[in-house]
């Protein structure tokens, strides 16, 4: 199993505006512009926070976006809007320990899931593609516990005004 986040932030780290909006990332490119399709076809899984899904419940064929992966989203929720979208009341690491360990599991989203993932060691890959873009103030991507992490660059691409940086963790 290989735990992945996958996502862009802001020049200053954010991954949301203090609204939870992400105007600034519809406004500063196209997901066509990367290897986005790539990426998704080599996943399984893909869990998301609350938040995260309120965002991407707002897309047009929800249902169709992702078709190819069971889909769980942490949440006290007993039901989601969507069809394929599974939602789970429990911790999050306990939640990615029973998992299949041969399944790749894609992080969209959500700093209070990260966090925890980090704090254990649990982030295998960080691919994030940073926006031209500096809100000041918002949702931040990391806010784990301090201590150190390391990963190791693998490689840099550019995709239009995105930069797109691939760590391994060591």
């Amino acid at each position: 199993m290989s735990v992945f986040f996958y996502g862009c932030v802001t020049l200053d780290g954010y991954l949301a505006d203090k609204n939870h909006n992400l105007d600034w990332l519809y406004q500063t490119g196209d997901i066509e512009e990367t290897n986005y399709d790539s990426f998704y076809n080599s996943m399984d899984i893909t869990i998301m926070g609350k938040r995260t899904f309120n965002e991407i419940e707002k897309m047009d064929n929800i249902d169709s976006i992702y078709s190819a992966t069971k889909n769980y989203v942490i949440t006290h929720a007993e039901r989601l809007s969507a069809r394929g979208f599974v939602p789970v009341n429990c911790e999050i690491v306990e939640f990615v320990k029973q998992l299949d360990k041969d399944k790749n599991i894609w992080i969209v989203g959500g700093n209070t899931i990260i966090a925890p993932l980090l704090d254990n060691n649990m982030i295998d890959n960080i691919i994030i593609q940073i926006a031209p873009v500096l809100l000041g103030t918002g949702i931040p991507l990391f806010t784990q516990k301090e201590a150190l992490k390391r990963f190791s660059l693998k490689e840099v691409k550019q995709y239009g005004q995105f930069a797109e940086l691939i760590y391994s963790r060591l």
